[in-house]
């Protein structure tokens, strides 16, 4: 019979069956003669032994009969009732005696704190960088709350994630046990992680060390941004640092793990000194050179001493596509050119191309193929000009603005709030926009013989590293609008449509819809409407594809043909009349378009079309329209979803309500959240500096969305500019929950390699 409890020395990698990876792993590094604190494990057998005596497996096989890895709702409450289960249970007699023996072994003659984690018996090899999505408890003292805490460490095994993770993979739940390592708990003045390759460049000659105050909790759920140290392997030499600014810690208090304030005074701080990174460089190659493979190590510092806590492969290194020029070629390419502009860099690229000034969108015959558009903001009627560009410039607007957002799908090049383009650059001048950077040159690029309409050698240069084709258990979708563009981002790595914008299709039929209503020319938007939704949701089946219904603002609308007779001048259109009022107060409209709905979804049998409500004032407004939509008979079911954009501070604040009025979930429109939460116009490029989804109060109010919506078993998701940006974000909506983030095209890849990065360290955080 094998043993119940071994100790850290006692085992190596051929026992992984018995202690998992992470116990595998901790004895291999106890062995060769790296600082790892002392503790035991509790082995898989003793677990196989608890669910064998206590008869679990045939009722946890019930409990996971109907369900599916791709009904997050059911396996969320199958998991719940499969951990309530196990945690219920009487662990065997003997069991409970070995894991208290041992504690007091481990301890001597006081009781000392504790960490206790889960080792899953297939974790933490090179295959498998996604199992073991199980929990972590830290500071446990006492020999009782050290036996509590491994049974919740046992019914951990069945986390929503993990089962998940096992039904992708086609595993048998139960032929993978889990152990559970006992370490002495290391009250961390700083923590962090360590890489032996640069996991963004795949640069093997690099180990890259973040650090943070406190407890390494803090780094890996991504609640904090660290000090960032990057160490040549050969001569251990500190290549570069970036400290970052932290203001809060995890730490002991009393006897809970509580998270306080650091002080001001010591914020921006270096976390830990040089030499003392240099150390943990050297015990990282050690570790590489021991097992022959790039390490993910996490570590602690504490009382002048080192630890290493956990190490595992790397398994999230990319396939890179070669680029035809270095960083090198960039800057060559751009010198002897002056600099005329800078701005935000709201789409990434370089190109050069002849200017073509744009005042209104009764001008925008005027752009060429391969011309530079130059205006002071566009609106959705500059979308077929936008097309025929190179690359875009504005006056005015930040990286939420209208020329961004439809500069990221279409994977042009855009600088905005350069506040004078259209003053200082002349008609048929040739430039080059370089936007990665946000500037705008004179001349142009030296590149091929005449100037191109992308600089394709440069342009690999600078657009994201590919990624090998991935799964995460957060869904990745897509914000689209261009139905030009189907084809080819349904092939992409994406879940789904997150938003499929109505503005695009509508500002291509041309007309106010009123007009044609007037007119009796109902069918001749609902039926171009229909063929726009049809070619989305044809390309995208079964994936779903979320039509997000009409958002235009007044000033948009009035735009269109035949638009003056029916739009008034709004002093603020973009908290005017628009949204789902406008749906109540004149319904007509609305109706054409849920009539484009039905005859997708019923006459081309494409089911995978749902509807969302955008800008949703009230919990009334809401009931009012959900009557509209049921009205026509579009009811829901698990093929009809109805969800509601979160996008106003009232959404966060009445989200309990909202959600009992029976909606499906929430997609949070982070950019209009942004400016109403901060007061700050987000197409107003002076005042630019002051819009950031990554305030504080944003932050609080997208947890409370996210994390609302998950207790309640709602879909959640952001389809706002935000995930695209930050991967900082896209971390902190993983870690809170978020069923899906909805991104640009240009960032699919990068964002499913953020997201898996983000699950993984969640995962550790777990252990």
């Amino acid at each position: 019979m094998e043993k119940n409890v071994v100790w850290f020395r006692e085992v190596d990698h051929e026992d992984l069956s018995l202690v998992g990876g992470k116990g595998a792993n901790l004895g291999e590094l106890t062995k060769i003669g790296i600082p790892v604190p002392q503790g035991f494990i509790v082995t898989s057998s003793a677990y196989y032994r608890f669910m064998e005596e206590t008869k679990l497996i045939p009722r946890i096989k019930m409990l996971l009969k109907d369900v599916k890895a791709d009904n997050s709702e059911l396996l969320a409450e199958a998991a719940e009732l499969i951990k309530k289960t196990i945690a219920k249970e009487k662990m065997p007699v003997g069991i409970v005696e070995e894991i208290k023996s041992s504690y007091r072994k481990l301890c001597g003659k006081k009781d000392f704190y504790v960490a206790v984690r889960s080792s899953a018996t297939s974790e933490d090899s090179a295959d498998a960088s996604f199992a073991g999505q199980q929990r972590t408890y830290l500071n446990i003292i006492g020999e009782e709350d050290v036996v509590r805490a491994v049974q919740g460490c046992w019914a951990s095994l069945f986390e929503p994630r993990a089962i998940f993770y096992r039904m992708e993979k086609k595993y048998d739940h139960f032929k993978m046990g889990i152990a559970v390592p006992v370490q002495q708990m290391v009250q961390s003045e700083v923590s962090g992680i360590m890489f032996t390759i640069d996991p963004v460049t795949n640069d093997k000659g690099k180990i890259i060390v973040e650090a943070v105050y406190g407890l390494g909790e803090m780094i890996v759920g991504g609640a904090v941004n660290p000090d960032h140290f990057e160490v040549n392997k050969n001569g251990f030499e500190l290549a570069s640092k970036q400290i970052g600014n932290q203001a809060k810690q995890m730490i002991k208090v009393g006897e809970k793990t509580k998270v306080i304030p650091v002080s001001r005074a010591y914020q921006s701080k270096q976390k830990i000194s040089n030499q003392k990174i240099i150390e943990l460089a050297k015990i990282g190659k050690k570790i590489e050179n021991h097992y022959l493979f790039p390490q993910d190590i996490e570590w602690a510092y504490n009382n002048s001493k080192l630890y290493i806590v956990q190490t595992r492969p790397v398994t999230t290194t990319k396939v890179e596509i070669a680029a035809q020029t270095t960083e090198e070629a960039v800057k060559e390419s751009l010198q002897g050119l002056k600099i005329l502009l800078s701005g935000s860099p709201a789409s990434p690229g370089i190109t050069s191309g002849p200017v073509k000034i744009i005042h209104s969108p009764s001008e925008i015959n005027k752009v060429k193929k391969g011309d530079v558009l130059v205006t002071e903001m566009t609106t959705p009627d500059f979308v077929p000009a936008m097309k025929r560009a190179s690359a875009i410039v504005t006056d005015k607007g930040g990286r939420t603005c209208h020329a961004a957002i439809v500069s990221r799908e279409l994977g042009i090049p855009c600088v905005v709030g350069t506040d004078k383009a259209t003053a200082v650059l002349k008609n048929d001048q040739m430039i080059t926009v370089y936007a990665t950077e946000g500037r705008v040159y004179s001349g142009v690029l030296k590149v091929g013989s005449k100037y191109p309409e992308k600089a394709p050698e440069i342009d690999a240069l600078i657009r994201p590293i590919v990624q090998t084709k991935i799964k995460t258990a957060t869904k990745v979708y897509v914000n689209l609008g261009e139905p030009e563009l189907v084809t080819e981002i349904a092939k992409k790595n994406v879940d789904g449509v997150g938003l499929l914008r109505a503005e695009f299709m509508i500002a291509e039929i041309g007309t106010h819809p009123k007009k044609l209503i007037e007119e009796k020319k109902s069918k001749v938007f609902v039926n171009k409407l229909t063929e726009g939704l049809k070619t989305f949701c044809e390309a995208f089946d079964p994936r779903p594809v979320i039509y997000r219904a009409t958002d235009f603002k007044s000033n948009e609308y009035k735009n269109l043909i035949g638009g003056a007779k029916y739009e008034t001048d709004e002093p603020n259109p973009m908290i005017g009349y628009r949204g789902c009022f406008r749906y109540i107060s004149d319904p007509e409209v609305f109706n054409l378009e849920l009539e484009a709905i039905k005859k997708v979804r019923n006459q081309y049998e494409l089911k995978n079309l749902w509807l969302m409500i955008p800008f949703v004032r009230t919990v009334k407004e809401m009931a009012e329209v959900k009557k509209l939509v049921s009205s026509v008979g579009l009811h829901r079911s698990p093929s009809f979803k109805l969800l509601m954009m979160a996008e106003i501070p009232s959404n966060v604040i009445l989200i309990d309500k909202f959600l009992d009025l029976g909606i499906d979930g929430v997609s949070i429109g982070s950019n209009d959240l942004t400016m109403l939460t901060l007061g700050v116009d987000r197409d107003n490029s002076k005042i630019a500096s002051e819009f950031s989804e990554l305030d504080e109060s944003v932050l609080w109010s997208l947890e409370r969305l996210v994390t609302t919506c998950r207790k309640r078993g709602a879909m959640v998701s952001i389809c706002g500019q935000a995930p695209s940006v930050y991967p900082e974000l896209t971390e902190k909506l993983v870690h809170w929950g978020a069923t899906s983030v909805s991104v640009s095209p240009d960032v699919i890849d990068k964002t499913r390699q953020v997201v898996a990065e983000a699950e993984a360290k969640l995962v550790r955080s777990k252990k």
